[in-house]
């Protein structure tokens, strides 16, 4: 039987990427998506005919605890296990530091750290009775060593992610590796409407002089999910072409 790999937020951007290369790799696919419906479906059906592998799509809201339960729930009464769980789904809202409000930071924190967090005990929970799995949380190079007040909210999230991480791992040790990857700029649907000075700018503090794609910071993601990463635990890897 395949392994299975559940990414949050898999249908797009990071994370449709990284669907694609666990695809790949030969595992079962379950997908989270939160609206758009015709993306995820056009994702299985590419993804099961390029890969021959099964693709389980589950729409769900991460900001709601409920929906995040009967999410795994279902996954799990399908296929018993997940083998892989990759927290990537997040979002940010762009405003500027004196204009966030409560409403803003909850809603991020929510998505991208609350939800993780859930995750990661319902799953991490079941893999530590398989004595068996691995976790891999998407934060950002946000919460490490970019700072930008206009996202204040995001990059809080993003190093509390880091802060999960490490504790997750010594949660489930010695059964369940925990792992994260802090991509830098990427040419995802988020970073799209950039300004082009902005760009230019940040382009400039990077050492290989462009943004990543998303199969590379895949790339990274589907290592620490395999066995030539046995050793790797309680670890960030920033994916950022070497900004400084």
């Amino acid at each position: 039987m395949n392994k299975v790999a559940f990414i949050t937020g898999g249908s797009r951007g990071i994370g449709k990427a990284i669907s694609e290369r666990f695809a790949k790799e030969g595992y079962n696919i379950v997908i989270n998506f939160k609206e758009n419906v015709n993306r995820a479906e056009e994702l299985k059906v590419e993804l099961e005919s390029k890969y021959n592998v099964e693709v389980m799509l589950v729409k769900a809201d991460l900001s709601n605890e409920n929906s995040i339960i009967q999410m795994v729930d279902k996954i799990i009464d399908k296929y018993k296990k997940i083998d892989v769980l990759i927290n990537n789904a997040g979002i940010v809202i762009d405003k500027e530091f004196d204009e966030r409000t409560v409403k803003d930071w909850t809603e991020t924190i929510k998505v991208n750290l609350i939800a993780p967090f859930l995750l990661t005990k319902l799953i991490g929970n079941k893999m530590f009775e398989e004595k068996s799995g691995t976790i891999i949380n998407i934060s950002s190079t946000n919460g490490i060593n970019t700072y930008y007040p206009s996202s204040v909210d995001y990059d809080a999230s993003k190093s509390g992610l880091i802060s999960l991480t490490y504790d997750s791992a010594v949660q489930y040790s010695p059964y369940v590796r925990v792992n994260c990857v802090a991509p830098g700029w990427v040419n995802t649907e988020m970073n799209m409407d950039l300004e082009e000075d902005f760009v230019k700018d940040e382009t400039e503090k990077i050492l290989v002089k462009r943004f990543g794609e998303p199969k590379e910071i895949a790339n990274v993601v589907y290592f620490l999910a395999s066995k030539e990463a046995s050793f790797i635990n309680s670890e960030v890897i920033k994916v950022d072409g070497g900004w400084y």
